[in-house]
């Protein structure tokens, strides 16, 4: 029992730092602080350094903010972190991508 509710208080916290609130549709969360990224229009690339994210090679991913119509947004920022719906056009997988805000690169949308 403590195990889920470390697990919750975690999830809290996090929705909390970026200022989501839960509603109806529940999406996993994939920890992407690792990566250097960016949004540009409505992509999100992202990669293990800032050469390949400019150059799209090498170990560069990208997928399509994903559109939920029971939320306002879809582009969740706080100070640290930024939550992000995420389609990577790939198995039908949608989930929230965590980002870390001081990887952030340059903003061109």
């Amino acid at each position: 029992m403590e195990l889920l509710e470390n697990y919750n208080k975690a999830l809290d916290a996090i929705y909390e730092h970026v200022g989501f609130t839960e509603y109806w549709v529940v999406y996993p969360i994939n920890d992407n602080t690792q990566y250097y990224w960016n949004i540009y229009g409505d992509e999100v690339s992202y990669a293990e350094s800032i050469e390949e994210l400019e150059s799209g090679d090498g170990n560069c991913y990208s997928g399509s903010i994903y559109r939920q119509r029971f939320y306002k947004k879809h582009v969740y920022e706080g100070k640290e972190l930024t939550l992000v719906f995420l389609d990577t056009h790939t198995d039908g997988m949608k989930y929230f991508a965590i980002f870390d805000n001081s990887k952030r690169q340059n903003e061109s949308d």
